[in-house]
């Protein structure tokens, strides 16, 4: 390795859209498996190498959500129980908690008005859960924009993550540095800002082994500015999509085949990387440059991720986000009166208010057209209740 102190920030991104734990144990039993064990294996595997391994989990809240629906629980209980799961979570000191808007949303792509609510309440069941208030951020998707910045910090946030390819230098001349933080300023507003190298994290989701890690590590240390400074090589990727996290097998499986390797030679000095939680990182080695973050999000499918066609490509994907905005306004005109109202009109301002946050999901607009009409069915109900 080039520099003595290399840095190793790994990330798990978790997420089920709404009522879909129950969908999957009700209609595909096998894949219901396949994803409850993928949750269970990380808490556990802290736990294992708990002397030596440092890393992050981020569950949107609606997935915290289903996690203590009683039923979930009972139903897959013959797989995982869920609550010794949240346990296990809640006393493994070497999981730093990420945060997340609570219904995944695409946050550039809901009304502003909104953002506050999903970031308080995603913070909030993350910290009831594991006792643990987040301060770092995942943006749904990777969707990010400057924007953001005034609301993540009013809410707690110290840190985000974003994909280095939106990393822009203020100071042009300078090359992009994607082994360390940067600050990002909107207004008076200032946040860090983590770069996660979308190669090394695109091999981590797909497939890879300890040797070539470290190897492609080293490659693209000599290739970034400022090699003899520490280094933060941070990847991320979803943990419990594809085969590779999904397999039964652990051995086959990320865990057992690069994970726990991996540890192993870093428990050995074999491996010159040490684990480390991104709040601790930053603040033995704060940020000094500032950068600029492109708008866009991660690249998926066969999109490049330097916009956000995937989700607001379409026709029919435009006009859902439309009919959202709208459904929202309405409510913020009525919220504003709601002493006004009596009570059981309160109650369904109430009812409302949960429906249009759920139907801000970023599944349901990441799936075209076989999901939108999952929007329509909650922003029909939201009209009604608001009439």
């Amino acid at each position: 390795m080039t520099s003595d102190k290399i840095y190793y920030a790994l990330g798990l991104h978790m997420h089920q859209p709404p009522e879909n734990l129950k969908l999957l144990i009700e209609s595909n039993e096998w894949e219901a498996q396949q994803i409850i064990r993928c949750y269970e294996r990380a808490a556990r595997y802290a736990h294992l190498y708990k002397d030596v391994a440092y890393f992050h989990v981020g569950f949107s809240g609606i997935l915290l959500e289903q996690f203590t629906d009683k039923d979930i629980i009972d139903k897959y209980r013959k797989f995982v129980d869920i609550p010794k799961m949240i346990e296990m979570y809640r006393t493994a000191k070497n999981i730093e908690i990420i945060g997340m808007g609570f219904y995944h949303p695409i946050f550039p792509l809901i009304p502003k008005d909104d953002w506050s609510e999903q970031l308080r309440m995603g913070a909030d069941i993350a910290d009831e859960l594991f006792d643990q208030r987040p301060v770092g951020f995942w943006p749904s998707e990777m969707a990010f924009a400057m924007e953001m910045i005034p609301a993540l910090r009013e809410a707690g946030y110290e840190y985000v993550v974003v994909d280095h390819v939106h990393v822009k230098p203020v100071i042009e001349s300078n090359k992009l540095d994607y082994f360390k933080p940067y600050k990002a300023k909107y207004g008076s507003s200032e946040i860090t800002v983590i770069p996660r190298n979308r190669d090394l994290s695109n091999a981590q989701e797909s497939g890879l082994n300890p040797s070539w890690f470290l190897n492609e590590v080293n490659n693209k240390i000599k290739d970034c500015p400022n090699t003899d400074k520490a280094r933060l090589v941070t990847t991320w990727s979803d943990g419990e999509n594809g085969g590779w996290f999904r397999q039964i097998d652990e051995k086959a499986g990320f865990f057992g085949y690069f994970f726990a390797p991996l540890m192993d030679m870093v428990k050995s000095k074999e491996a010159h990387i040490s684990p480390i939680r991104i709040s601790d990182y930053i603040k033995k080695y704060p940020a000094k440059e500032e950068a600029t973050i492109q708008t866009g999000a991660w690249n998926v499918g066969s999109t490049s991720g330097y916009d956000f066609r995937q989700w607001n490509g379409s026709e029919s994907q435009k006009r859902a986000i439309d009919t959202l905005f709208k459904a929202s306004q309405k409510y913020w005109e009525l919220e504003k009166n709601k002493n006004k109202l009596a009570e059981y009109k309160k109650w369904q301002l109430k009812r409302a208010r949960k429906l249009l946050l759920d139907a801000e999901t970023s599944c349901y607009l990441f799936w075209g057209d076989a999901w939108i009409p999952k929007i329509y069915d909650k922003l029909n109900e939201v009209n009604k209740l608001l009439q």
